[in-house]
């Protein structure tokens, strides 16, 4: 298993726990991402939203774009894998753009495909958003310009969205870049199949997830290319007991007896669901379905958990913690790196 996790550009994830000591600031998030690869993490991803979806929309959010050039100059072997939406980046000055950034961290960007789903947001900043199917579409003409850019030494290209007319793009990425996707209506996992290398998927269940991959895998068969990776977001609490885990999830769902900000239009959307009161609360208050996983527990029970996932065909899992920091201190040293754990813990007994 692959250990990412999500870059706390928006400082933080939690709807109903207003400050979670992880401001949306380049003084914290460079220090975060500098850190994490010494502690054994392999990458991360940095969201792309000028709107702040969990802390309200008048709250800071950092620039994705250029928050990963910074990253890129300051850190030495994490991947950085950035969120991307095509309506709001012109495909063959992205080209140029990426190419730059993958070139300053020496070949290792990752591009994260969003096909846009805010209409807000676009219509605040001016953009054309599209509906859903198009938005695909969009996004698969996107994806051939900048491949083409990155690939061949003039491009041209006449499409229904964009253009081209022999453009140069100088000098190349060090590597192409991974591009991963995720989506689970047709348009997108047709898209996907065809023309990504990874697919990635918001929490679920173990066995929920292997469903999943494996109709992707049959998908991605039938277009005759490589095999894609698998990815999963999922929020984590560690702690020495079940019963201190189960504590720090109470902590996190509770609303105080006062729903927070937007949980009235939440609630509206899944009104006709099936999802019982308290599985709509737990919804709402981690971003991408993140504790559907349960994450939750003893180390002990989490990599017992983990194995469950890696068994189903998962080859990556995208973390979230509050406050992160802290808490990616805590699963790096109990559940990705035990032996060495009980190492230091040993010398530090031997000092003493």
């Amino acid at each position: 298993m692959r250990y990412g996790y999500w870059a706390p550009v928006f400082g933080g994830w939690l709807r109903n726990v207003a400050d979670e000591r992880m401001e949306a600031s380049w003084d914290y998030i460079s220090r975060l991402v500098r850190r994490s690869e010494e502690i054994g993490y392999d990458l991360t991803l940095i969201a792309e939203l000028n709107l702040n979806d969990t802390k309200g929309r008048d709250a800071p959010a950092l620039d994705a774009w250029s928050t990963a050039a910074a990253l890129a100059a300051v850190t030495r072997s994490i991947e950085l894998m950035v969120a991307v939406r095509p309506n709001f980046h012109q495909p063959a000055l992205f080209a140029k753009q990426s190419s730059n950034i993958d070139r300053i961290s020496g070949g290792r960007l990752a591009l994260n495909v969003v096909s846009s789903w805010w209409a807000d947001e676009a219509t605040q900043y001016g953009l054309q958003f599209d509906q859903h199917d198009d938005r695909y579409a969009r996004t698969s003409e996107w994806l051939k310009v900048v491949e083409g850019l990155w690939s061949e030494p003039r491009f041209t290209f006449e499409g229904r969205y964009y253009r081209t007319a022999a453009a140069v793009n100088e000098p190349k990425p060090v590597r192409k870049p991974v591009i991963y996707a995720g989506g689970e209506s047709e348009a997108a996992k047709a898209m996907i199949t065809q023309q990504c290398d990874a697919y990635v998927m918001h929490g679920d269940a173990p066995g929920i997830i292997r469903d999943k991959i494996a109709d992707m895998r049959e998908r991605r068969e039938q277009t005759g290319r490589p095999p894609m990776t698998y990815g999963m977001a999922a929020y984590a609490i560690v702690r020495d007991s079940e019963k201190e885990a189960e504590k720090e999830l109470e902590r996190i769902t509770d609303m105080n007896g006062k729903p927070p900000p937007g949980f009235d239009n939440f609630d509206q959307w899944l009104s006709g669901t099936q999802l019982e009161r308290e599985l709509k609360i737990q919804e709402y208050s981690v971003t991408n379905r993140g504790l559907r996983p349960r994450l939750i527990g003893t180390p002990e029970q989490i990599r017992e958990k983990i194995g469950e996932y890696s068994d189903a065909g998962l080859d990556l899992l995208l973390l979230q913690m509050s406050p992160q920091a802290e808490e990616m201190e805590r699963f790096s040293a109990q559940v990705m790196q035990p032996d060495t754990a009980k190492e230091r813990v040993l010398e530090t007994s031997e000092a003493m």
